[in-house]
């Protein structure tokens, strides 16, 4: 390993301007809005607010796969949060969400509208709501959300761990990246033991415990995540990688992902979503400006 830097904790620590690297305009250690702005609102009653991240993609997921399923409750206005320029300190979505992360969900259709914040909790409500996706019989329901937050307790260390220290942070830290790849690593290993014995990650039943995981793990495993499929061996962990080629093949899978994307090539890219026929009726034009 290579020599620690000299760097000592101050005994108060203070922001340092520039401090976070590619996320230093956004990053902050307070809460609260910065600034006024409303939420659009659409004409259905779930009305999501979102970008295509691997945590957005998850509810986007289960939406499209309600509207497979004939859940025609489920239609829904998926708004872009554009948290690189900070929309997410916006009043509206402060309101939604005091905490500015994305995914956030009004639903309009009670006496009272309700707001259902962080994507684990999204998830639960629309498959209550709708009947779908998560299992009623006590142990597939009890196995089903103890994988969805395995997910939620598993993916800062992907993401805001090792995606962050090997792709975004200004400076390479060798101990941090070593600390995060192999615990990034454990976990592709106790998701890849877990579906050399089931089809789904919670038995033999699609869940929105797939859905949780697949942006995260299943996209590294795919090699979307970061650069990195190389530097972590993802080639060695055959059963995620089966399961998640196998979701990807699902149309509502295809679907989902692209909903508030910006990245990408141009035919994984759907801004926002109002209708099913936003799906096919981007010109080549559209396509090409996204």
């Amino acid at each position: 390993m290579t020599t620690p830097s000299d760097y000592t904790p101050p005994k108060v620590w203070r922001l340092t301007p520039g401090t976070g690297g590619k996320f230093a305009n956004i990053n902050r250690p307070v809460s609260g809005a910065t600034h006024d702005k409303a939420l659009p609102v659409g004409r259905h009653p779930l009305q999501l607010y979102s970008l295509g991240t691997p945590n957005g993609q998850k509810v986007t997921l289960l939406l499209e796969e309600l509207l497979a399923a004939g859940h025609a409750g489920a239609e829904y206005d998926a708004w872009l949060i554009a948290i690189h320029e900070g929309e997410q300190f916006g009043s509206g979505f402060v309101e939604l969400n005091p905490n500015s992360k994305i995914p956030a969900l009004l639903d309009r259709s009670a006496t009272t509208p309700i707001r259902v914040f962080e994507s684990g909790a999204i998830l639960v409500y629309l498959a209550e709501k709708f009947g779908a996706f998560l299992p009623p019989e006590p142990a597939l329901r009890a196995e089903t959300l103890s994988w969805l937050f395995w997910q939620m307790g598993s993916a800062p260390f992907l993401g805001g761990g090792f995606g962050h220290f090997y792709a975004y942070a200004p400076m390479k830290i060798e101990y941090a990246i070593d600390r995060y790849a192999m615990e990034t690593k454990r976990q592709l290993d106790v998701l890849d033991k877990r579906l050399a014995a089931n089809e789904y990650v919670a038995g033999d039943r699609y869940t929105i415990a797939d859905m949780t995981i697949f942006p995260w793990y299943g996209g590294m495993a795919l090699g979307w995540l970061y650069d990195a499929a190389d530097f972590l061996g993802v080639h060695e962990y055959a059963h995620v990688r089966r399961w998640a080629t196998q979701l990807l093949a699902r149309p509502a899978v295809q679907r989902g992902r692209i909903v508030n994307r910006t990245t990408g090539a141009p035919h994984e890219q759907l801004r926002e979503r109002h209708d099913a026929s936003d799906f096919e009726t981007r010109t080549a034009d559209e396509l090409g400006s996204r």
